[in-house]
């Protein structure tokens, strides 16, 4: 299993923040991950990375048990993309620069860039599409390329599960579906990474994403292949509000039953 939860829960000062999570990602699957604001999810990223220990429970990431793995070295293997990580960067720094710093996990860049490094950096901007920004400024750029540039930097370490945490938050629609189409061909390349892919709206998970899993209130609703998950019925329980769904182009539109 690439992730394998049982019975996970994790409690802080008297909250129970996840309880009794039960989440396995195989080889070649790709997921959606679903929740409202407050819902559990960056927890439960926090747990698949290291850096929160379940209260109770077992997690192995990439076959590596917890407990039994230096989690050091296993999250070079795991690729985390959020807009937070925006605030942390050298708005200065050339675009190819903000990338190369990927293989390090650095802000800024510190060792000497190769050929070979400064080449793969060119590859992976040609293909999520924004080769063109290379050597401008990072803080020219527009949301949604930066956010392709975060994508490249973090698959500048070759990691074998990258998390898109929110990744169009802040994007206007045209914006947004020049990233989601990046984010396509990205899953669909033959090297691609387990994706796992964080959002509060259902309309952004395509295709690509052939599993879902619905968290609210740090428990996981539901689970399974996207198309059993993501219908009226289940949406309806999950928001606790009777809603209708629609499908345009094999992807998910929510909207409140009047």
């Amino acid at each position: 299993m690439i992730i394998d939860m049982k019975h996970v829960s994790w409690r802080r000062e008297g909250l129970t923040l996840l309880n009794d999570v039960n989440w396995q990602v195989a080889p070649g699957e790709h997921w959606a991950l679903l929740g409202l604001n407050g819902s559990g999810k960056t927890t439960l990223l926090n747990i698949v990375n290291g850096y929160f220990w379940p209260s109770e429970g077992s997690v192995s990431v990439l076959g590596y048990r917890f407990g039994e793995v230096d989690l050091r070295d296993l999250r070079k293997s795991i690729g985390w993309v959020s807009t937070s990580l925006q605030e942390k960067l050298y708005v200065s720094d050339r675009t190819q620069n903000i990338v190369i710093s990927g293989k390090h996990a650095t802000i800024g860049i510190y060792d000497l860039i190769t050929e070979e490094d400064l080449a793969f950096a060119r590859s992976l901007m040609e293909k999520l599409g924004c080769a063109h920004l290379w050597d401008r400024e990072f803080r020219t750029c527009s949301q949604g390329e930066k956010q392709k540039l975060l994508i490249a930097r973090a698959l500048m370490a070759k990691p074998r599960i990258l998390i898109l945490d929110e990744p169009c938050n802040g994007l206007d629609l045209f914006s947004r579906e020049r990233l989601l189409a990046s984010i396509k061909d990205l899953a669909e390349s033959d090297d691609a990474p387990t994706l796992i892919y964080v959002t509060h709206h259902t309309e952004e998970i395509l295709p690509v994403f052939t599993h879902a899993l619905l968290i609210r209130s740090g428990e996981v609703v539901h689970s399974g292949r996207t198309e059993d998950v993501l219908t009226t019925d289940r949406l309806s329980e999950f928001f606790e509000s009777p809603v209708i769904v629609e499908e345009h182009n094999e992807r998910v539109y929510v909207r409140i039953e009047d």
